[in-house]
Order: C-alpha cells, then sequence, then structure tokens
C-alpha cells in the first residue's frame, strides 16, 4: 500500500484512476453507439412494416 503523504505514490494512483475513467468512457461511447444503432434499427423496422 502506498502511504499518502507520498507524492509519488499519489501521482501513480491518480494516472492509473484517469486510466480507468478513459477506459470506462470509451466503454460508455461504445455502449451508446449501440444503443442508437438498435433504435435505428427498430425505427426503420416499423417503418417497413408501415409501408407494406
Amino acid at each position: 500500500m502506498t502511504d499518502p503523504r507520498d507524492p509519488a505514490g499519489e501521482q501513480a494512483r491518480l494516472r492509473q484512476d484517469e486510466a480507468i475513467r478513459a477506459r470506462q468512457r470509451s466503454r460508455a461511447k461504445v455502449t451508446a453507439l449501440l444503443l442508437f444503432a438498435l433504435v435505428l434499427l427498430f425505427y426503420a423496422l416499423s417503418i417497413a412494416k408501415m409501408v407494406k
């Protein structure tokens, strides 16, 4: 465990936290994109069913 008064340990922890947050943002963007694609697919299918 790192000493909380150790600035080098604190900096390493902050970099690690930033890396984790970046991965979380990336996953959130992919999830949002997939959800949007699914909504568009359902919308297109609904329109196609109404046309028939």
